[in-house]
């Protein structure tokens, strides 16, 4: 019987080894399949996230291209309180993906929170509908006419619906389309430019087509049924998120909060004001003070990641007034070109389709830079550093707002004709509005060259905990520089009684506004140019540093050097019995 059961034992075992040989290749195959399945099925993510991109921005640029002349004609607000309305928009629609994607660290669900956003953003649209539409043209019969909403019922119903549509727009920007939803974590210098570059280039393509094809209907073909368009495209929006819910719907990683960057900041500014109140300074860096070390609540990990992201906070702050002045072609330069004769060949042409017009330079730009970078540097090179990029384009941001001012003198000196735009006869400067295209299109190469490469350096220069986070930041300072553009219209209005930002373009001086812009933006850029050095080197002094400065990398960096230095001490021969001892 032993030797009967050693045999089969041995019978099973032989088969079994057979089985595993014939299952190799088969299980081989699968593998690769599977492989296959999931490289598809992250294609198809990210075709869909790109998809609804487009759609967002579609919607949000279909809002944002004619509210001045909607605000203006059918709210009856005057030229300055439309360009505040329209800069505060932008703005927010900035600051509510930073404030959604701390709400979706809580544990509400990111699902759910993403169906309450696209209801938020369904809800905003239709409203703008509603605001939108033309009740005083409907008749029931000779005597009466369906109920019109008052103008304050108007305005609040707009603003409200600006709100809820600026929540949905930050919740789809925040859970659906994160930059980390495209897996750039692995990408060089090199392609994450390229990447930043076509990205853009993609939305920009997509607002020059809202601008010319929703900017005419607006204003022309059915001035008051526009803002349904936003509507219908959100809808395709929602459709496409519903179809592929549960593989688009991005789950960032847990190691690092927006919350506990922000305790941190707040922390050291705390315990750094009791100290330097009460002790005096003695600290290398004043985010130190957060830690716990020094009487803080945060450990050194947290705090050494702060201090990578803190250092990008200079070049943040200098794009503030750089959104400020790329927030002119919604407001300072759209009131300039609503007060020039768009009459071409018989046609009148929508106020916003001169938009294109600085969209064009990024559109032509974008894939002459990709050549240059392809041929001239290998794949292991950034090519020229970023910081060139920002510079050259603050300038051309300056020098288009200038050129804004001298036009505006231009422009006046031209005789005043009737225009009709949307149904309102305005009287106008009969100087055609392509004389106005070289502010455009100086202004359009600055958002080609700066809008990438910033995005660039804020996505490389931190730690890879980080990355999500560093856009944030960033989209917060660009936000800011909205809502300090709405400011500084408000205080040139006030300031000069209506004189530089006056309701009647040629009864003021809009150019005196324009002036002082550029020479702010002037300061701005040699401001940067002092600091650039600092964000030159993208593979060496920043990345290294940042991500070395960690403690855990310091430990395994310290374990390494032990272990080094007890092989020569077990290896040396000089080294006496006692002495190893």
């Amino acid at each position: 019987m032993p030797d009967a059961d050693r045999r089969d034992i041995q019978e099973k075992q032989l088969l079994n080894h057979a089985a595993v040989k014939e299952q190799g290749p088969l299980r081989g195959r699968s593998n690769h399949a599977g492989n296959m399945s999931h490289s598809e099925k992250k294609f198809q993510e990210a075709i869909c996230v790109l998809l609804v991109e487009l759609c967002e921005r579609f919607t949000f640029f279909g809002i944002v291209c004619n509210m001045i002349l909607f605000c203006t004609v059918k709210l009856g607000y005057r030229n300055y309180q439309a360009a505040i309305v329209n800069m505060c928009f932008v703005g927010t629609s900035m600051w509510t993906p930073v404030l959604v994607g701390w709400l979706a660290e809580f544990p509400v669900g990111r699902i759910k929170l993403v169906c309450i956003c696209m209801f938020l953003h369904f809800l905003g649209t239709a409203l703008l509908s509603v605001v939108a539409f033309p009740f005083e043209d409907i008749y029931i019969d000779r005597r009466h006419i369906l109920h019109t909403l008052t103008k304050r019922e108007q305005k609040i119903v707009f603003y409200f619906a600006l709100l809820t549509a600026s929540l949905g727009i930050g919740g789809i920007r925040a859970i659906v389309c994160p930059l980390n939803a495209y897996n750039l974590e692995d990408c060089g210098p090199k392609e994450l430019l390229s990447f930043f570059n076509w990205f853009y280039w993609l939305v920009n393509l997509n607002s020059a087509v809202v601008f010319v094809s929703i900017s005419y209907i607006q204003q022309s073909v059915a001035r008051n049924l526009g803002f349904i368009i936003p509507f219908v495209s959100m809808l395709m929006a929602m459709i496409t998120i519903h179809m592929v819910r549960d593989e688009m719907i991005y789950k960032p990683k847990t190691d690092s909060s927006l919350l506990t960057t922000f305790g941190v900041i707040a922390s050291a500014l705390r315990t750094c004001f009791v100290r330097y109140r009460y002790f005096g300074g003695g600290m290398t860096n004043w985010l130190d003070h957060a830690k716990e070390n020094y009487g803080g609540q945060y450990s050194e990990t947290q705090v050494e990641s702060t201090k990578s992201l803190a250092r990008l906070f200079p070049l943040f702050a200098f794009q503030i007034l750089f959104r400020t002045c790329i927030m002119q072609i919604p407001s300072g330069y759209y009131l300039q070109t609503m007060n020039s004769n768009l009459h071409f060949s018989g046609f009148v042409l929508p106020v916003a389709a001169m938009n294109v017009i600085s969209i064009v330079p990024l559109l032509i730009l974008v894939p002459i830079l990709e050549c240059i970078n392809s041929c001239l540097f290998s794949s292991k090179d950034s090519g020229h550093s970023p910081t060139i990029y920002i510079v050259v384009g603050q300038l051309s941001a300056a020098l288009s707002v200038m050129v804004a001012g001298f036009s505006e003198i231009h422009r006046k000196h031209f005789p005043q004709v009737e225009q009709t735009l949307s149904e309102e006869v305005l009287l106008v400067s009969s100087m055609p509005c392509f004389h106005l295209a070289p502010q455009y299109i100086l202004l359009g190469v600055a958002e080609a060259l700066v809008t990438p490469s910033c995005s660039l350096l804020s996505f490389q220069l931190v730690p890879e905990r980080l990355k999500g986070i560093s856009m944030h930041f960033l989209t917060l300072f660009n936000g800011a520089g909205c809502f300090i553009g709405a400011v500084l219209v408000q205080t040139a209005h006030t300031g000069t009684q209506g004189n530089w930002f006056p309701h009647l373009l040629h009864e003021g001086k809009l150019e005196r506004f324009f002036f002082f812009l550029a020479s702010l933006m002037m300061v701005n850029t040699l401001g940067f140019w002092t600091i650039a050095h600092r964000y030159s080197n993208l593979n060496q002094d920043y990345t290294s540093e940042f991500r070395g400065s960690l403690p855990e990398e310091k430990l395994l960096n310290h374990e390494k050097v032990i272990k080094h230095y007890d092989s020569v001490q077990e290896s040396s021969p000089i080294l006496s019995p006692m002495e190893k001892t």
